[in-house]
């Protein structure tokens, strides 16, 4: 396929003294990665799944106009499963072992499609697994020039457009196609986003990927391509709690990650331009700290987008370790910033899966992406996407235990 402007802009898209140096960096891990192992149940045999066969699917309800939703489970063959939901192409659970090979839920969602569908759901909208798009994270005042002509998508969040606008990816029904291939259990969501849907030019067909590996990671690779240039950005939502059912937040994970520098925000969390050294600051992860150790220190909460220090080619986006439970995740991509965000809006009004209730600081995000507002930050790596290209971008989350 025509080479991805994912890699082909990054050089240009932003000045040699913003990203260019920062590519020659290699990312940072935790120092204790060398300790970490996909332990899990020994074989196929000793959890009774079979790696070699097809996902199933189930029904998991209609929308509110009657369409049919359909829930898909990936499982490989260390016991690891994987559920997801055509509505928003939505990662709903997703079961993972720890240190003592207990298997057990690691993202916050619903039972059922009522869930996501519900009127507290939707109000406060926290796109719970859901697959994001045309663009992940937000766009100043809705507006954007592209080729001369200016654009208004919709706008949802303190006059901002963010996650899509009013009805994005996360609201569609996706067709699914569940296959599998060398790596594991595959499960392939395709969406056509008609030309004006949201405000946004061009009709953009778009292919997603998931794949559960039996190396216990799940994989999701997107494309896109468009007849008309156009702004993308797609990501995944997943809220993740290595401890879902033993701690009610996720103050006590340990986070690494390998960036020297991080997108400066305004109050509605709109990139001002400035890309601050972490150094010093609450926002420097390069080293593990614990999310509660210095999150009074940043007003609000974490919700912002580091620019990682590898810009090109697969590289660590991000570490995460779970004392309690021994639980690991290493997240890789080939983005170029990744945005950290640790439930701050979460207030007790939403009951999940097992009756678990989802208060503040529940669940942390690490969203891969290119940066916040692109279309309208000419210094920041371009989002456009023309005809005769294909946008491709792939970020894997890979779980292990540390004894």
């Amino acid at each position: 396929m025509p080479t991805s402007p994912r890699y082909a802009l990054l050089a240009t898209g932003l000045s040699t003294a913003l990203l260019l140096a920062s590519c020659d960096s290699k990312p940072t891990t935790s120092q204790d990665s060398a300790a970490t192992t996909t332990t899990a149940p020994a074989d196929s045999a000793a959890t009774g799944t079979n790696a070699s066969a097809m996902p199933t699917s189930a029904s998991f309800g209609k929308t509110a106009d009657g369409q049919e939703i359909q829930l898909f489970t990936l499982t490989n063959a260390k016991g690891m499963k994987a559920t997801i939901s055509t509505y928003g192409g939505t990662l709903t659970s997703l079961l993972v072992p720890d240190k003592d090979g207990k298997i057990s839920d690691v993202v916050l969602g619903f039972d059922k499609a009522e869930g996501y569908l519900s009127p507290e759901f939707r109000k406060s909208n926290p796109y719970f697994g859901a697959l994001i798009g045309r663009y992940g994270n937000r766009i100043a005042k809705g507006k954007f020039t592209v080729d001369g002509k200016e654009y208004q998508v919709g706008v949802n969040n303190n006059g901002n457009s963010l996650h899509g606008g009013k009805l994005g990816f996360d609201q569609k029904i996706w067709t699914a196609k569940p296959g599998s291939d060398s790596d594991g259990q595959t499960l392939t969501l395709t969406y056509l986003s008609k030309d004006g849907e949201e405000g946004y030019p061009g009709n953009l067909n778009v292919t997603v990927t998931y794949t559960l590996t039996n190396d216990n990671a799940l994989k999701i690779d997107y494309a896109a391509t468009t007849d008309k240039a156009t702004p993308v950005n797609l990501t995944n939502h997943a809220y993740f709690n290595l401890a879902l059912g033993q701690s009610k937040d996720v103050l006590a994970h340990q986070v690494t990650i390998p960036a020297d520098r991080y997108t400066v925000v305004d109050a509605n969390l709109i990139p001002t331009g400035e890309l601050k050294p972490v150094k010093g600051t609450p926002f420097d992860f390069t080293t593990p700290h614990a999310i509660g150790e210095r999150i009074a220190q940043v007003p609000g909460g974490y919700d912002h987008n580091w620019v990682l220090n590898q810009a090109t080619g697969q590289h660590s986006a991000a570490t995460v370790y779970e004392p309690t439970t021994g639980r690991t995740m290493e997240v890789t991509t080939d983005e170029p910033g990744v945005q950290f965000y640790t439930g701050n809006f979460l207030d007790g009004t939403l009951k999940g899966k097992d009756g678990v209730v989802y208060g503040k600081h529940g669940g942390f995000c690490l969203e891969t992406q290119h940066f916040p507002d692109s279309p309208n930050q000419k210094e920041f790596p371009s989002t456009v996407l023309k005809p005769g290209e294909t946008y491709h971008t792939t970020t894997s989350y890979t779980f292990g235990v540390r004894k």
